[in-house]
């Protein structure tokens, strides 16, 4: 019965993801020139910071795309807020296995180093925003839970597996980009690594 259940649990999460994979195609090419036309209007980074030397993208190197969300408390945060600190963003869901495991681990890295952690719940693929209150207090999560309740932002950062981290430094730049669930060893590797 239980091997039945979890058969079942397991297509559907990769007929999910079969499906998300292709709905993503389709819009990476809108995503490419969004992201960019963004960039040249100052519409993504609306810092000040508009260094012509500074390419807004997705990979190492790049200045993170700016965003503005609201969390789970009601409060709006913008990345750009934290510029001048180290700053995890990570792309989570309450039914991703690997993300509930990689939980623990992110709260004692929050707990034990000087990091800004920005869990973006994927909040569109939830059953209810209730679910994800109550998987906050089951892991007892203190850093800031963010919600994508229409995967804007998830798009813009072209999210397909989750979990998904980028790891930004203190000037707003990717040091590091990680899919799959990290573990605590590996956080606080790439966090020293950063300035």
């Amino acid at each position: 019965m239980k091997k039945g259940i979890l058969l079942i649990v397991i297509t559907i999460m990769l007929g999910y993801a079969v499906w998300d994979f292709m709905d993503s195609d389709k819009n990476n090419n809108t995503s490419d020139a969004t992201l960019e036309e963004d960039a040249s209007n100052g519409s993504i980074d609306e810092t000040g910071e508009n260094d012509p030397d500074i390419v807004i993208g997705l990979e190492k190197g790049n200045r993170a795309p700016d965003f503005e969300l609201q969390t789970l408390d009601g409060d709006l945060v913008k990345l750009s807020d934290f510029r001048g600190s180290r700053v995890m963003v990570n792309f989570w869901a309450t039914w991703c296995p690997p993300c509930r495991a990689e939980m623990p681990d992110m709260e004692e890295f929050y707990q034990n180093k000087d990091v800004v952690i920005l869990a973006v719940n994927l909040a569109e693929t939830e059953t209810s925003v209730d679910d994800i209150h109550t998987f906050v207090d089951d892991f007892n999560l203190s850093f800031p839970i963010l919600l994508d309740e229409v995967t804007e932002v998830a798009t813009m950062y072209k999210i397909q597996p989750i979990p998904t981290t980028f790891m930004v430094d203190s000037e707003g730049i990717i040091q590091y980009k990680a899919f799959g669930a990290m573990n605590y060893d590996l956080m606080v590797q790439e966090f020293e690594k950063m300035k």
